[in-house]
């Protein structure tokens, strides 16, 4: 039997938990398999593009559990009020390649997303950073402010997006967070002025330049969400060539993050070399630094082993049949066979009609 976890679901225990600690515990997670990034068998995601946007699958083992995720980015969703992304993923024993855990992870995504975000913040931003510009406010915004106010102690948001719906949302939703002020920018250089951390989290699939030179000041730090395809950029290409420029893993962001712009050999650091103590994180305090977040499906490893050890813990989710399980294992047809009929000794017909 394989547990099953549907949206209802895991929007209840992400309800009974909170968000900010599901995010913070999920930060946790993501934190312990970094550490132990060698033992993982990576590669870049599958991506099927079409005029619309693209389809993904995200695979990740450690040689006892493999994970993968599908997810989808449309952009244009929205108009035929659909979601821009959405996601569901298993994890499954490599022993014997059986799915132990079939989930959502659309909402799971947008926390392992923040969770990851303000992982990497932490050991990037100037530890006295307290004012956060977050440029592009859609399903994803909220979830961003709320694990930078819980995990770095951000207290001050300057929001912006070209839908002005999307911020009055934003804001309204960020009311029952009575320690976090929130105010709506006129642009993009009024949300940035001033800001110790810029976080950009837009949707629309193209070479965009969200941020440009004139903007970034000295210590600032730049977590780069939205860029995370082929043809799909937020940042000046000269923010990067002037920057510190950390990744996820490197041979998947240079073909999808805003690193595509620059040469092959343009250094970037992976993210799992400053978890284990390689490298460090800020040099120093004028120092500008780029997350140039993609996500990488080790994230969505962690995630399902989240998931999975919480609705051990809350007894949520079901056990659904999803790999058949035959009396004789090797045979497979007695589970949909037909004999003849007892009767004329003529093949057995389904009724018609």
């Amino acid at each position: 039997m394989t547990l099953f976890i549907d949206v209802d679901q895991a929007a209840a225990l992400y309800k009974r938990l909170g968000v900010a600690r599901a995010i913070r515990e999920m930060a946790g997670y993501i934190q312990a398999d970094y550490l132990r990034w060698q033992a993982f068998e990576k590669s870049p995601r599958t991506a099927n593009h079409s005029p619309t946007g693209v389809i993904e699958l995200m695979p990740a083992d450690d040689g006892q559990q493999y994970a993968f995720k599908y997810v989808n980015g449309h952009p244009g969703n929205p108009a035929r009020q659909l979601l821009t992304v959405m996601a569901f993923g298993v994890l499954a024993e490599v022993d014997s390649g059986y799915p132990v855990l079939l989930s959502e992870l659309t909402l799971t995504t947008a926390v392992r997303t923040a969770a990851t975000s303000a992982l990497v913040a932490r050991a990037l931003a100037r530890p006295d950073s307290r004012t956060m510009a977050l440029i592009g406010n859609g399903a994803q915004s909220e979830f961003q402010a709320i694990a930078f106010h819980d995990m770095l102690g951000i207290d001050e948001l300057r929001i912006f997006d070209i839908d002005p719906a999307a911020s009055r949302k934003l804001k309204h939703n960020l009311q029952a967070w009575p320690g976090l002020k929130v105010r709506i920018a006129e642009s993009v250089a009024d949300a940035v002025k001033g800001a110790d951390i810029v976080t950009t989290v837009t949707a629309d699939k193209a070479y965009a330049t969200i941020l440009t030179p004139e903007l970034i000041e000295p210590g600032m730090h730049l977590n780069a969400v939205g860029g995370d395809c082929p043809g799909k950029t937020e940042l000046h290409a000269e923010i990067l060539r002037n920057a510190r420029v950390i990744v996820e893993f490197e041979p998947q962001t240079r073909i999808e993050g805003d690193i595509q712009q620059l040469p092959a050999d343009f250094a970037v650091t992976e993210y799992f070399r400053i978890a284990q103590g390689l490298e460090p994180g800020r040099e120093h305090a004028r120092q500008v630094t780029v997350f140039d977040s993609v996500g990488f499906a080790l994230e969505d490893f962690s995630s399902l082993r989240y998931l999975r050890d919480q609705a051990r813990e809350h007894g949520i989710g079901e056990q659904i049949h999803l790999v058949p399980t035959p009396a004789n294992i090797k045979d497979l047809y007695q589970l949909i066979g037909q004999g003849p009929d007892a009767a004329t000794g003529a093949p057995r017909r389904l009724a018609s009609g």
